[in-house]
């Protein structure tokens, strides 16, 4: 690659969140030292660690399936031993209202029959729609054409009942953070082939023992530090500018190269310094975005769920961990609400009071908790709608690259999608 006048040593990456930090991982790994510039004084971006009252918590609870191979990889590059760190369970679906679903770690399609045929509350009819469901959209190959809604694409193939309620929209709304209704039908079947059908183990679930600081972003940043690089916190970039041979940060740094890996809503007021961009930032303008709400409650040492993730049904808590049984506090759960929904207009007070109401309707019995904690990303993914034209991690611009989650590709606004378009940007480099 041609110099362009600063030379490959003077690479910077905009945002220290996972796809920043997987740039800068890939580069460092290549012998490429690079300069991260995190705005916040913490790394992980909207997967990170947040500390309450000496207790370390997370902006949500993020789970990794087997498929993420790059992620895992990653992890392994820097150190963060995937077998110590994550639990890995066979793809098992419970809930408190009895619903069981577990796939055995055996190739497709072994796994998703037996999986169906053992299930707890699924009749015989619907296991047999479930197999001529996931067989038709392997005879087309996985492609929806046109893009519809999940909702119309469920429609269209009879998926009715407990099966829908449970298994088919549960994952839609957790893998895409988008409710069923406007979420991609497309992008749902990219996620159903990779998981279901990707191998042995890539349906496995990988629950977090750890808070995400740990998992990821810390162990990356020193990756990046023993191999020259650098890590910049509480170092916001507000400029990016053209300059001789290269760019020019905040009117000072000058870089040859620029990865802009913070999230949509942050990159566009940089890429509407540079009039070339015009097409990506419109594409970003067209964004909507969806929340992920997390609330923990703190109950007495005894209090534990019959498996580490438990889902409810029929309320606004759709998933509920049980942070004792992950390497956290005893008696700490944190219940989860993906997407968007009435649960948004709700006073925090009145959100934790619904929540423990669920809670004890589901489970019987409940203390009062100690204490909750109400964590909000108002914009924790982008909304992942039929035929989002999502704008390319190539620039028109050379030298510059986008990297995050809402990068074209196949998956949704994931862990494993921010990675992947991190390791693409630097590999492009």
């Amino acid at each position: 690659m041609a110099d362009l006048g600063y030379g490959l040593s003077r690479v910077a990456v905009v945002g220290g969140g996972w796809s920043g930090l997987a740039a800068a991982v890939t580069l460092a790994e290549r012998g490429v030292p690079v300069t991260v510039f995190e705005a916040s004084r913490s790394l992980g971006g909207r997967a990170r660690r947040v500390s309450v009252d000496g207790v370390d918590l997370d902006n949500g609870q993020h789970i990794l399936i087997g498929a993420y191979r790059e992620t895992l990889r990653l992890m392994r590059l820097v150190g963060a031993d995937p077998d110590r760190l994550l639990l890995r369970l066979p793809l098992e679906l419970r809930y408190a209202d009895g619903f069981h679903l577990r796939a055995p770690q055996v190739p497709y399609p072994i796994n998703l029959v037996v999986a169906l045929l053992r299930a707890k509350g699924l009749s015989f009819a619907e296991v047999m729609n479930a197999l001529h469901f996931m067989v038709s959209l392997r005879a087309r190959r996985f492609r929806i054409e046109p893009d519809r809604s999940v909702a119309r694409l469920l429609d269209d193939h009879k998926q009715s009942g407990v099966l829908r309620t449970h298994v088919w929209e549960p994952l839609c709304v957790s893998a895409l953070n988008t409710p069923v209704d406007s979420a991609s039908a497309q992008v749902f079947a990219n996620v159903l082939r990779d998981s279901l059908t990707g191998g042995r183990v890539a349906s496995d679930l990988l629950i977090a023992r750890t808070d995400l600081g740990r998992l990821f972003p810390e162990p990356a940043a020193d990756y990046v530090k023993a191999r020259g690089g650098a890590i910049e916190l509480g170092v916001p970039v507000r400029r990016v500018a053209h300059a001789p041979g290269g760019f020019r940060l905040n009117d000072a740094q000058p870089f040859s190269r620029v990865v802009i890996a913070c999230g949509p809503h942050q990159a566009g007021p940089l890429l509407v310094q540079l009039p070339e961009l015009a097409d990506a930032l419109a594409r970003i303008g067209a964004f909507s975005y969806e929340p992920i709400v997390t609330c923990y409650l703190q109950y007495p040492e005894s209090v534990t769920l019959p498996a580490p993730m438990l889902g409810f049904n029929g309320g606004i808590v759709q998933w509920v961990f049980d942070r004792g049984r992950l390497g956290g506090p005893k008696g700490l759960l944190a219940a989860v609400i993906s997407a968007s929904g009435a649960h948004e207009d709700l006073p925090k007070e009145a959100l934790v009071s619904r929540i423990e109401t669920e809670l004890k309707a589901a489970l019987g019995s409940l203390p009062t908790a100690y204490w909750s904690q109400v964590i909000a990303e108002k914009r924790a993914t982008f909304s992942c709608r039929p035929a989002l034209a999502r704008p390319d991690g190539a620039t028109v611009v050379p030298g510059l690259w986008l990297a995050g989650d809402y990068v074209a590709g196949d998956y949704p606004g994931t862990l494993e999608s921010a990675v992947r378009s991190g390791i693409a940007a630097a590999a492009l480099l």
